[in-house]
């Protein structure tokens, strides 16, 4: 072996295998999805409300969670929480493994961050793979948190996710699992472009300043600017994804024709700004759970590097 080959492998750090970078992915996701599941339930309700020209069910975030209290009881607020659990470990598992695989990749041996763009770019490649694989987690999580605004006999009364699954197979057909995959994984795709490349683009921001180390507070930032500018930006075909997998064929004739139609009726019939119905809850639980997400792969991260690979350069390769 040469002294540039020997010189260049000894400066190579090691890194963590692709496996355990999905691991912690999904199990970063599964962790923050316990902490804000009654937030994802509220967003889902308040999407769904004035829907079908019917009145507003919910004026404020704050009714619908009463609501949900008075109707429901408090366990009402994380019906649906084995759906965001199997989302999490679908979705979440294969779009942070992926995108952490091709953010390594693309860093090469100087281990040089790849630009915003870039970083945008792979971003909505791994939330297009990740929802194709999260989508039938993904409808059972829509039908199951927005089941109690149902009258009784219109209720679908799934037991647990794996009934849904099971249910929806027997009764609709295997294909009605991937109902909305096209708008799931558009929504992704706007998701993680903006989520992954605006976390990576402000966590290196605030480290190139003074104020901040690669600690918890950095990542806790990083994390709510990205969420916020995700937030923004995803609403309108979250929605539009949300109303698709909740409808219900009537007559043989599905309600909605598409993710073009739903967003032309919301905007027809509850005007612009309600492309962005539920932006509280959404922010309110988009914005914790990026935080936690992150903080928990970080950490995880940085654990591995440190007590398994030795290596203890810092950072959790994010």
């Amino acid at each position: 072996m040469s002294q540039t080959s020997a010189t260049t492998s000894a400066a190579k750090a090691p890194t963590i295998p692709k496996s355990i970078r999905f691991l912690f992915g999904g199990s970063a996701g599964m962790l923050a999805t316990c902490f804000v599941q009654p937030l994802d339930l509220i967003k889902n309700r308040m999407q769904l409300s004035g829907e079908g020209g019917k009145a507003k069910e919910h004026k404020t975030s704050l009714h619908a969670i009463r609501a949900v209290i008075k109707n429901e009881g408090f366990s009402g607020l994380y019906v649906g929480l084995s759906a965001g659990l199997l989302r999490q470990a679908s979705y979440t598992t294969v779009r942070m493994g992926v995108y952490a695989s091709l953010f390594e990749k693309l860093s090469g041996d100087s281990g040089k961050p790849p630009g915003f763009l870039a970083k945008a770019g792979i971003g909505m490649t791994a939330g297009a793979v990740g929802a194709f694989f999260g989508t039938p987690a993904e409808v059972t999580l829509i039908r199951m948190t927005s089941d109690g605004r149902l009258p009784l006999n219109e209720r679908r009364g799934y037991k647990n996710v794996f009934d849904a699954l099971i249910r929806i197979t027997r009764e609709e057909g295997v294909l009605t699992l991937w109902r909305g995959c096209i708008p799931t994984i558009g929504r992704a795709m706007v998701v993680n472009a903006a989520q992954l490349a605006s976390y990576s683009q402000a966590k290196q921001t605030l480290l190139s300043t003074s104020y901040f180390s690669d600690n918890i507070a950095c990542h806790a930032v990083a994390s709510m600017i990205s969420g916020l500018v995700t937030t923004m930006a995803s609403m309108p075909v979250d929605i539009a994804k949300t109303r698709i997998q909740n409808m219900k064929i009537i007559d043989g004739k599905p309600e909605y024709k598409g993710a073009i139609d739903v967003l032309s009726r919301v905007v027809r019939n509850e005007g612009l700004f309600a492309l962005w119905k539920g932006f509280t809850p959404y922010y309110a639980r988009l914005g914790p759970h990026t935080v936690l997400t992150f903080i928990f792969l970080e950490q995880a991260n940085q654990a591995y590097k440190q007590y398994v690979l030795g290596d203890f350069s810092g950072g959790g390769g994010l």
